[in-house]
């Protein structure tokens, strides 16, 4: 699996958040937008490999779009994309850049909200129901649940663990 997203969208935050309980998944977070310059590989036990990308956009990497659609393109072996939109700010131009992109290369994909214990409950709660009317009706291979997730609160994290142990076959029904 891998998570994308604009920089400072909170990807390696969200990846620490998820794997808080497994101590041998090791995070660096920073405080600078754009720290994550190249593609890190988490090997999660026996069980599966996850990737941080770099951010898009805003202290992008200049060889970002060589290097991130090449790896999107050619992972028969990815199960899904994790696409991470700031549940403040919602959708922005580059996000739909990279929303084209997951649809283009039909790729599995999911919307991940972060950042939502930044917003009060109602202005989520509209950016919540825009999101998702967008996904209905302008999307094809996008997951139809959002995920709405908090790295400082945790909230929905336990959600999104659930979901990514499903697709990676380590949840069974």
């Amino acid at each position: 699996v891998c998570f994308i997203g604009r920089s400072n969208v909170g990807k390696s935050s969200l990846i620490k958040a998820l794997f808080s309980l497994a101590p041998e998944v090791q995070v660096r977070v920073s405080k600078k937008p754009g720290h994550t310059k190249k593609m890190n590989f988490f090997q999660v036990g026996k069980y599966f490999t996850l990737v941080d990308m770099p951010g898009y956009g805003f202290k992008a990497p200049k060889d970002f779009v060589d290097m991130v659609e090449a790896y999107l393109k050619e992972r028969p072996n990815l199960t899904r994309t994790f696409l991470l939109i700031d549940g403040v700010v919602g959708i922005q131009k580059t996000d739909s850049i990279a929303i084209e992109m997951c649809e283009e290369f039909s790729l599995p994909y999911v919307m991940v909200l972060t950042k939502i214990d930044k917003a009060s409950k109602g202005y989520l709660a509209k950016q919540v129901l825009q999101i998702q009317e967008f996904v209905d009706t302008q999307t094809q291979g996008c997951f139809p649940q959002l995920f709405p997730v908090s790295s400082v609160t945790y909230s929905g994290i336990h959600l999104l663990r659930c979901f990514l142990a499903h697709i990676t076959g380590n949840l069974h029904q």
